[in-house]
């Protein structure tokens, strides 16, 4: 048996020998086995899906809307001054951009239905107002600052490309977009990649419509044929006889040029204002059969399928994929408040965690790259960027949850940040600075010998618990 050396063990412990598995083929990731949800199909699939779905235009316009409102904010790394400037500059880059922070919140939510939103980081230097798109801004300080971070649209999407160490990291998308259909090639040293998850470093990441694609297929196949059914508005087939000699083979121009008419005027029977129908007699002034028929096929009875029920069942699985099935509560007059609520509340946090997702691709790449290009000197580190939550918490229970800590004798208040937080909550303006109260001073009220000194918060509680000895 041969032996590894202690050099080459520590060699082995820094270089990459495994792989994620990531199944691929050239620059295209070959993960999803249904054929049409793979590569630009399932590109196709999911748009279609996303444009044309009640239920899933519901759910991802809920999905906006409240991410859309939650409040962002910049941590400083520090307490010193260089910290406060780096946190300053980058809330200043952040309002600075051609969009707003909200529009390109909703650009990157583009994630959720594809599985992935590439978007490319456009820079500037910061020269006051000036006509060069590349130099306009807010500021005049010369600094390197954000122009925009824009999406590259997953419809234009060419292919990927991969790192030769066999990683599987992605180094560039090839997109090919409108007007001229030219071939880019986007490094991601200069672009943000979002995914709804990076399962095997998967580029695509996972659409959340991908479980409910068959419920969507079935319900929108069911819809048409509902809909034909009531566009015709009949009880039965329409079905024509003809003379069989027009649908021999060996048929005259003429004859087969009558057969064609017939076909058609047979599938466009319907009840609109076109309807009626121009047809030979069955016989002639003779009473000789003509060889022509127009009828009706009939069950003579109503179908045994609800339609409505079978295409309810389809769209609840939709909004249960996504979790956002409280979306229905109510349509069907079934639920409750407690069980809305508590749906609500899971919809809620698995918004939180696709915004710390965002959040995560600014705080480790962004934010990075941006002080790079920029000098500061003596930071304890890079500030960060940090989001509020989705759901306002109810103001009933966090009003009860202060009343029982207080009521537990814990010192609550002055506290600027929980008072401020509180005032958050309710939608209160902040209270101005300095008209806070100080917060008091713990001061020695007992001594024990000459050296030990008593806490007066564990002397106050003490007293509580003998008056409620006493009391009983």
């Amino acid at each position: 048996m041969s032996r590894v050396s202690k050099d080459d063990q520590k060699v082995t412990s820094f270089v990459e020998v495994g792989s994620t598995g990531l199944t691929r083929f050239g620059g295209w990731v070959n993960e999803e086995w249904l054929k049409d949800l793979q590569g630009i199909r399932g590109i196709k699939a999911y748009k279609e899906m996303r444009d044309n779905s009640a239920v899933v235009g519901a759910i991802l316009f809920a999905i906006k809307m409240l991410i859309r409102q939650v409040s962002w904010r910049v941590e400083a790394a520090g307490t010193t001054r260089q910290d406060e400037e780096a946190k300053a500059f980058l809330e200043s880059c952040i309002e600075d951009m051609e969009t707003s922070w909200h529009d390109l919140i909703t650009e990157i939510l583009s994630m959720l239905p594809f599985g992935w939103a590439w978007h490319e980081e456009v820079y500037k230097r910061r020269m006051g107002d000036s006509r060069d798109p590349s130099l306009k801004s807010k500021y005049d300080d010369g600094r390197i600052g954000w122009r925009k971070i824009p999406l590259r649209a997953q419809e234009t999407f060419w292919q990927w490309r991969f790192a030769d160490d066999g990683s599987g990291d992605v180094t560039h998308l090839l997109q090919q977009p409108p007007p001229d259909y030219r071939i880019r090639e986007i490094p991601k040293e200069k672009s943000l990649l979002f995914r709804t998850e990076s399962n095997k470093n998967n580029p695509e990441g996972r659409s959340i419509l991908r479980n409910a694609y068959r419920s969507y297929y079935f319900s929108k196949n069911i819809e048409e044929i509902e809909a034909i059914g009531i566009e015709r508005d009949l009880a039965g087939l329409p079905y024509a006889q003809v003379p069989p000699e027009i649908l021999r083979p060996n048929a005259t121009p003429e004859q087969k040029a009558t057969a064609a008419a017939i076909q058609r005027m047979v599938t466009s029977i319907r009840r609109d204002r076109m309807e009626g129908v121009v047809y030979p007699g069955e016989e002639d002034g003779k009473g000789n059969k003509t060889g022509y028929k127009l009828s009706l096929l009939t069950t003579g009875g109503r179908r045994n399928f609800d339609t409505t029920a079978i295409i309810q069942r389809y769209e609840q699985r939709i909004a249960m994929t996504a979790m956002a099935d409280f979306i229905l509560i109510g349509h069907e007059k079934v639920g409750s408040f407690a069980l809305n609520s508590s749906k609500t509340e899971l919809f809620a946090v698995a918004l939180g965690a696709f915004i710390d997702l965002i959040r995560d691709e600014f705080n480790t790449n962004a934010v990075p790259r941006l002080f790079r290009l920029n000098t500061f000197q003596g930071l304890t580190g890079l500030p960060t960027l940090q989001h509020g939550d989705v759901e306002t918490p109810d103001l009933a229970e966090l009003g009860a949850y202060v009343q029982a800590l207080s009521g537990a004798q814990m010192p609550l208040f002055p506290d600027e940040q929980l008072e401020n937080y509180l005032r958050q909550a309710a939608h209160w303006p902040k209270k101005p600075e300095g008209e806070l109260a100080p917060k008091p001073k713990v001061e020695d009220t007992a001594q024990a010998g000459d050296d030990e000194v008593i806490d007066a918060k564990k002397f106050a509680k003490w007293l509580v618990e003998v008056r409620k000895e006493l009391e009983a």
